[in-house]
């Protein structure tokens, strides 16, 4: 659940920059032990490492993901359909009166010293979770680093309804983000961000590994269809 919410956070976000970046965080809470997530974006395309078992690695012009299972040296790959299919899916069990899209971040005017940085609290509700970003003016590039990250959206994450906030909205860097789901928070803090070049190497799938087919969400097979036409059929 913890790596589904760090992977939603760092794709959903949007805009154009073209440098390469490291992103460094650490993660806590969310129904697991606090551990180190690095993020590496070059161009349109990310790779989270969340656990030293599986990366996932997000183009941001195609919509695709590509998840890296290393120790059984197996890649699923998730098209644009295939997410925006998930996400309808989603939206269906979903209460209508929560189809509204997330509120803009509005600042609260709290202010803390976040791993030495001032920083400012902005905070935002959505039907599915409440969140507090602290966002820091003074942070070293930040706002070049703010960019970058928002190169790795996808027109096709608006149209999958996806219900997150949009970080074009924050007017600086966030170093720290607080998710509250109800039951559980996860709270992001951003260690360190660099800009050395990345290997293309990072943003491909190994030649040894074999792919892992997903079927098409939402698709009915024939047997299902049978025993649906079976189903329906008045008796004699």
């Amino acid at each position: 659940m913890r790596q589904a919410l760090v992977c939603l956070v760092i794709i959903l976000l949007a805009g154009a920059a073209r440098a390469d970046l490291t992103l460094v965080q650490k993660v806590e809470g969310a129904g697991g032990p606090a551990n180190e997530v690095t993020v590496r974006i070059k161009g349109d395309k990310a790779r989270i490492d969340a656990t030293p078992q599986i990366s996932t690695i997000v183009d941001g012009k195609t919509g695709e993901v590509l998840t890296l299972m290393k120790d059984q040296k197996a890649v699923v790959r998730i098209s644009a359909d295939k997410m925006k299919a998930a996400a309808d899916m989603i939206n269906k069990f979903t209460d209508k009166k929560k189809s509204t899209g997330p509120s803009k971040p509005a600042p609260t005017g709290r202010k803390e010293v976040i791993n030495g940085y001032e920083a400012e609290e902005y905070t935002v509700e959505t039907p599915i979770f409440k969140a507090a970003y602290w966002v820091a003016p003074q942070y070293p590039n930040g706002a070049a680093i703010l960019k970058q990250l928002q190169a790795v959206k996808s027109d096709m994450w608006n149209s999958a309804k996806t219900k997150l906030p949009d970080y074009r909205e924050l007017p600086a860097l966030p170093i720290q983000t607080i998710i509250d789901l109800g039951t559980s928070k996860m709270t992001t803090t951003l260690i360190s961000a660099k800009e050395d070049p990345l290997a293309d190497s990072d943003f491909t799938v190994p030649a040894d590994f074999k792919e892992i087919t997903v079927p098409d969400l939402g698709r009915v097979e024939p047997s299902e269809k049978a025993e649906t036409s079976t189903a329906s059929s008045p008796h004699p």
